[in-house]
């Protein structure tokens, strides 16, 4: 019964991606999302201008929420392509190097002058390295084992959620610490340079979860979306402190977490 289960699935996967790619609108849901993402990155940016701050930080959030999206639905439905692949790296340089740089630099860099100023073109240049190694590397990309189970070096969105980490400190705590544009501009030039390192950092582009454990990662899941609509700047703030300690970690769990959570290979076609 499990497996005509799965059959069927595969099957009705299978349809509706047919018909999505013969349908024009089908096509352009994918690069839709990115799209949104660019829009939202570029309202960050107005935001940001206007002194609006949490706004700036929340636009910036749905920036990234979309363009986790984008990607997975474009896989799920065979829509990927490299328009959109294109598509996406630029979208990600204006959303998470431009904005979250303009972000920072409005909110405390600029008392430094042309040095808090310098730090901002720093990070959108360190941005479009990334993101232009990934693109060479995801076009080279061939057989081995590895492919595909972590990303080189911090990417993009989670770099610009990282460089915000003092601004949502300041909106818990009230430190005035937290904007003290020395620590800003050290930290956003330590986060710059991991977006460029070699370091191994964690993926959750193919990761697969086992019927078994479903029901937990739901419950999880349901969890922390009713933390982020009673403790918004707790839970980001929890979340991106959880992920900076699983950095040394390389992206790579244990054997058993790995077994667990690695897509098997797909069965023979019938």
């Amino acid at each position: 019964m499990t497996e005509m289960r799965h059959r069927r699935s595969r099957r009705t996967i299978a349809a509706l991606r047919e018909d999505l790619e013969e349908s024009a609108f089908g096509k352009f849901i994918p690069n839709a999302l990115t799209l949104l993402g660019l829009c939202a990155g570029a309202t960050a940016i107005r935001f940001a201008v206007s002194g609006h701050w949490q706004a700036a930080v929340i636009a910036i959030v749905v920036a990234a929420v979309l363009d986790t999206m984008d990607g997975r639905i474009a896989r799920l439905l065979g829509l990927d392509s490299k328009f959109g692949a294109q598509l996406d790296s630029l979208a990600d340089l204006v959303s998470f190097g431009i904005a979250p740089s303009v972000l920072v630099y409005q909110w405390t860099l600029f008392h430094g002058g042309g040095a808090g100023w310098t730090i901002a073109l720093v990070f959108c240049v360190c941005c479009a390295i990334r993101l232009a190694r990934f693109n060479t590397e995801s076009e080279e990309e061939d057989d081995d084992a590895s492919a595909g189970s972590h990303f080189t070096g911090v990417p993009a969105p989670a770099a610009a959620c990282l460089i915000l980490l003092p601004m949502l400190f300041a909106f818990q705590a009230h430190l005035p610490i937290a904007s003290d544009p020395f620590l800003n501009g050290g930290w956003m030039a330590l986060v710059s340079l991991l977006m460029v390192s070699r370091l191994p950092t964690l993926s959750l582009k193919n990761m697969y979860v086992p019927k078994r454990l479903k029901a937990p990662v739901i419950v999880a899941a349901l969890a922390l979306l009713l933390c982020v609509v009673i403790w918004p700047w707790s839970t980001f703030t929890a979340a991106l402190l959880l992920y900076l300690g699983a950095l040394p970690l390389g992206g790579r769990p244990p054997g058993p977490i790995r077994q667990n959570f690695t897509r098997p290979s797909p069965p023979p076609a019938e």
